[in-house]
């Protein structure tokens, strides 16, 4: 597609500002990672709410640009070869944006890959894991009286809370000293955890301390804080 007016999805939020990249989102861990990203490097975007109560996620117009009917998912109207260019998936929407922007993905391509490792920790195991336990805590899996999956995904998150503590121990962030799409991805899911999960005494967050440090200092970023709000 050539243009942002060749997205069907625009026809349900249209663009007022047309010539920035459009954001179709909802501050949920993997949707508030973009916008996060966005704050962070300082592009000029617009941000559109799919919500979930009137199940946007599965209109057409939504489905045209992610056939998965998942938040996130951006246009970026300037794309490679100066054409419009959809995405979806948060890790690769990351990726891409850091690539654009030429910040927070290491230029040296062992640390490039390096993080990227991270951020695949992020997606295929944190996400995932974090979600069940959320599920089986606080939404309909609360009322199942066999306990035993809920305690299988508490296990597991708490061995993942293990590996990135124990990347963390000496570390200001998961790569280092440098800041990176890494953190971007995973510390918004270690707050939904504790927070709107309500199951930090479950897994004994307590016991990592360096995990609940990179957490304070993720939350306290400026871009962090406009970005977790948003869209509104």
């Amino acid at each position: 597609m050539n243009s942002l007016s060749d997205f069907p999805i625009t026809a349900k939020w249209p663009a007022q500002h047309p010539e920035r990249l459009q954001l179709y989102s909802l501050p949920t861990p993997n949707g508030v990672k973009v916008s996060i990203m966005l704050e962070e490097l300082g592009l000029p975007y617009e941000a559109h709410k799919v919500s979930f109560e009137t199940q946007d996620q599965l209109s057409p117009e939504f489905l045209s640009l992610n056939p998965n009917n998942k938040i996130p998912a951006i246009i970026d109207p300037n794309g490679p070869g100066g054409q419009a260019l959809g995405l979806f998936e948060s890790g690769a929407i990351l990726i891409y944006l850091a690539e654009k922007s030429g910040e927070l993905l290491p230029e040296d391509p062992a640390m490039r890959y390096e993080t990227i490792q991270w951020l695949m920790f992020q997606m295929a195991g944190i996400g995932p894991m974090f979600g069940q336990v959320g599920f089986f805590n606080k939404f309909a899996g609360a009322a199942y009286e066999d306990k035993r999956p809920r305690d299988r995904y508490v296990a597991e998150s708490r061995r993942l809370l293990e590996v990135l503590e124990k990347r963390l121990l000496g570390r200001t962030w998961i790569m280092g000293d440098e800041y990176s799409i890494a953190d971007i991805a995973t510390f918004p899911w270690v707050r939904n955890l504790i927070g709107f999960y309500e199951s930090g005494d479950l897994v004994g967050i307590t016991d990592f301390p360096n995990v609940l440090r990179a957490l304070d200092g993720f939350v306290a970023r400026p871009a962090v804080i406009r970005g977790l709000s948003i869209p509104a």
